[in-house]
């Protein structure tokens, strides 16, 4: 069953010159994939309807909607008690690109020879790491990896991170579910999107990548080139 759900448009949403999203949603039975596509069709028709003008407003205002539209379904069916999804989200304004995340659903920019992650993991080894009670390489393999600390869903206030990268010529956006990252690499990521000659072989590459790795989850992959 796939629990990844996927959103690109180029062209305008609301007062967004674009928009993409990724979400991987998580609950038992048909709730995990009932969470992300509920939450991202809620963040496209808040977004769609919005009077804001800025970008972080107009983003912040949808996916709190979105929040608040999971939890009224989980509450209403028993099947979807508990449902939940990550979220990250993007729009890119000439060459500013702003940035939304909740859970551990990631976006990097790759330029050349780097690979940057830009958003920030809400996981529980993610807080381990960054209290020094883990080490980097030990987060990967660790058995509580997969534990969330936030997501659309899992409380009645959410707090999102957002950010905002400046990107150049030649630079590539990745935006991903852990499908992807628990599978590969950063380096083997960065040298994949460095290696293949467009976006299409790029992004097949790259899930083709994380399933000879073992392919343990749904992987989301979404590619942008400014």
């Amino acid at each position: 069953m796939n629990q990844d759900y996927v959103y690109t448009s180029e062209m305008p949403v609301g007062p967004l010159p674009n928009l993409f999203l990724v979400a991987d949603g998580m609950g038992g039975h048909k709730a995990g994939d009932y969470a992300s596509k509920c939450a991202i069709e809620t963040i496209v028709e808040a977004i769609e309807s919005s009077h804001d003008t800025e970008v972080v407003p107009v983003l912040e205002k949808a996916i709190r909607r979105a929040n608040e539209v999971v939890r009224d379904r989980a509450s209403a069916d028993d099947e979807l008690n508990g449902m939940g999804t990550t979220l990250v989200a993007a729009t890119l304004d000439k060459d500013v690109l702003c940035v939304a995340n909740i859970g551990d659903s990631r976006l990097y920019v790759v330029s050349g020879r780097e690979i940057r992650q830009i958003t920030r993991d809400h996981s529980l080894v993610e807080e381990m790491v960054r209290m020094g009670g883990l080490r980097r390489e030990q987060a990967r393999s660790h058995p509580d990896k997969n534990i969330i600390t936030r997501a659309i869903g899992a409380e009645d206030d959410i707090e999102v991170d957002f950010f905002q990268v400046q990107l150049s010529k030649g630079d590539i956006v990745l935006m991903c579910s852990d499908g992807l990252t628990n599978m590969i690499e950063d380096e083997e990521i960065r040298m994949i999107l460095h290696g293949q000659r467009d976006l299409v072989e790029k992004a097949e590459s790259l899930v083709a990548a994380a399933n000879n790795n073992g392919g343990k989850d749904n992987i989301a992959v979404v590619l942008i080139e400014p």
